[in-house]
């Protein structure tokens, strides 16, 4: 029972990072975004999530947030990612609008240190650095124990990350789509065709940010807690990782990508047959991997594993000009 649950565990870790990496690839595979901030909003989708469903905090408790309002888990999962998608219109109005190319990565990811300072340090927002605790186990209608839970959490899990995937894959082939990677490739062809490019590029944050907020309440009904010690710059490295070494543009790209660095990598480091006195070497060994295998893709591999696949459009005349060409 021991390996099954270990195996649903990297299945929920799964699930979260597949549906973070889809709307990473949305913002900067699709529409070219550039969000050095993306793993903030995965935190704000993650504390809203928490404070809907928890109680008031009281004194007693040692904890301070704001709300506390113990309502249902799919009313607080989707005001975490409706909290997520306000902040990235909060965030990407003021950067988008007047910012370019790798200026946008830079004034976003400002806005998430001081995002990250303030929620440290402001304690009746989130309780500061211990962060929220506590969170109950959402869904758990059976009473189930904590390995019996772990299986039963995964079967919701998994039903949203498939959800969002096949929507991802629907906004990847539709004229939307399209819109936001003629805006990727070249932003003045666009506006010549009559794009509002600053709305295609700040509708793009905003779902991919969407989507991140989802992930986080996912993850926080899974993990119980949530401080700003998780939600670190190591974090958003490891993510734009599994999405450029999985395939920019390409949703099976950013799922393999997760499948690569996150579990085969990123848990198979902690499988290594190393003297209990070097298992301090294990986090920075991991580091130093992943990112020799970030370079290597770029460098060999610079469209990723699974390479965006390319429209193909077909002329096709019509029967009168065949018939008098």
């Amino acid at each position: 029972m021991t390996l099954v649950y270990y195996a649903a565990n990297l299945g929920l870790f799964f699930c979260g990072y597949v549906i973070l990496a889809l709307g990473l690839n949305i913002q900067f595979g699709y529409a070219g975004v550039l969000n050095f901030a993306y793993i903030a909003f995965w935190a704000i989708g993650a504390y809203i999530t928490a404070v809907f469903m928890l109680g008031p905090s009281t004194a007693f408790s040692g904890e301070t947030y704001i709300l506390g309002l113990r309502l249902p888990f799919i009313v607080a999962l989707l005001a975490g990612g409706v909290a997520a998608g306000l902040l990235a219109v909060a965030m990407g109005g003021l950067i988008l609008r007047r910012l370019r190319g790798d200026f946008i990565g830079i004034g976003l990811f400002a806005l998430s240190f001081a995002l990250y300072d303030v929620v440290g340090n402001y304690t009746p927002l989130f309780n500061g650095w211990a962060g929220v605790i506590g969170v109950p186990p959402p869904l758990n209608f059976f009473n189930l124990n904590a390995e019996q839970y772990i299986l039963y959490y995964l079967i919701p899990s998994g039903l949203l990350a498939v959800l969002l995937y096949w929507v991802a894959q629907r906004l990847s082939r539709s004229p939307y789509g399209r819109a936001l990677r003629a805006l990727r490739e070249d932003e003045t062809v666009a506006a010549t065709f009559g794009k509002n490019t600053f709305r295609l590029r700040l509708s793009a944050m905003v779902i991919g940010c969407i989507y991140a907020g989802l992930a986080g309440g996912l993850m926080i009904g899974f993990l119980s807690a949530m401080a700003p010690a998780s939600w670190s710059a190591a974090e958003t490295f490891i993510i734009w990782t599994a999405v450029i070494v999985g395939g920019l543009g390409n949703n099976r790209g950013s799922v393999l990508g997760v499948l690569v660095i996150i579990i085969l990598l990123g848990e198979g480091t902690r499988l290594l047959p190393l003297p209990l006195e070097m298992q301090s070497l294990v986090p920075p060994l991991r580091g130093i991997i992943i990112g020799a295998v970030l370079i290597a893709i770029l460098y060999w591999r610079p469209k990723g594993l699974i390479p965006e696949e390319r429209t193909k459009y077909h002329l096709v005349a019509s029967q009168n000009s065949a018939a008098n060409p």
